[in-house]
């Protein structure tokens, strides 16, 4: 995986290797049996959740559609363009959602 150090990296647990590749990412901190998470860790772990809640939204969104939770098998030229149809799907929904 090849990010610019420009772009920040919103990661979950599963990521934790992520900030030895890229600078710019972000991991919540993981407890332990015999360490537990001091009140800084467990805000800042609250933090970063609140800001990729808004990116998990759009994925599940994006799901729906099945193109990202099954296993694609039309060609894949046509890929980037069913994708692209696909998000101009859902932000004209969000545009019809505003009042």
């Amino acid at each position: 995986m090849v990010l610019a150090d420009s772009i920040e990296c919103l990661a979950d647990r599963g990521y934790q290797g992520i900030t030895a590749l890229h600078i710019n990412s972000h991991t919540p901190a993981k407890k332990s049996k015999y360490h537990p998470l001091t009140p800084d860790q467990k805000a800042a772990n609250r933090d970063l959740a609140r800001r990729r809640i808004l990116a998990e939204h759009v994925i599940r969104k994006l799901k729906i559609f099945r193109i990202l939770s099954e296993r694609y098998r039309n060609r894949r030229k046509r890929f980037k363009l069913r994708f692209n149809l696909i998000a101009a799907i859902y932000n004209m929904e969000l545009n019809l959602d505003v009042p």
